[in-house]
């Protein structure tokens, strides 16, 4: 189904789907037509990057001639997949580019890394073991002393 329709049964905008997608919030389009489509001579000569922008893709009309980007197409899962997360958005309060950071943090070790370290700096995370391993032995070693 097309966007319009898919907005429309989950009590949204386009536009927000919209949004959402590029925030990475639905799930990613599967087989994408590449561009230049098969057997067409995409553009050439000077300015050719400036026309085929990257990530451009195109649908063959009747005469199997590009006749622009191709719309993406809604399926059942899409629809579930983007009803959960419009579900968690409204059980957390948060929005959906908090969201999208939320998965962004699970997906990447490294903004896990970054986020886990400011949760520990902050005290909303407990130490790791290695650093509440040295803070028994520093203890240890005041008590033996004092004796």
């Amino acid at each position: 189904m097309r966007i319009s329709e898919a907005a429309r049964r989950l009590g949204t905008s386009a536009r927000m789907l919209r949004y959402r997608e590029d925030l990475g919030l639905l799930p990613q389009v599967r087989d994408p037509l590449p561009w230049p489509a098969p057997g067409l001579a995409g553009p050439s000569g000077p300015g050719a990057a400036l026309v085929a922008a990257p990530g451009a893709m195109a649908a063959r009309g009747a005469a199997g001639r590009p006749h622009g980007p191709a719309h993406r197409q809604f399926s059942e899962a899409d629809l579930d997949a983007v009803a959960a997360a419009l579900e968690l958005e409204r059980r957390y309060d948060i929005s959906p580019a908090s969201l999208a950071f939320g998965l962004r943090v699970l997906a990447e070790p490294p903004v896990r890394a970054a986020v886990a370290d400011l949760g520990r700096r902050l005290g909303r995370i407990p130490a790791t073991p290695v650093r509440a391993l040295d803070f028994e032995k520093e203890r240890a070693l005041r008590l033996l002393s004092r004796g």
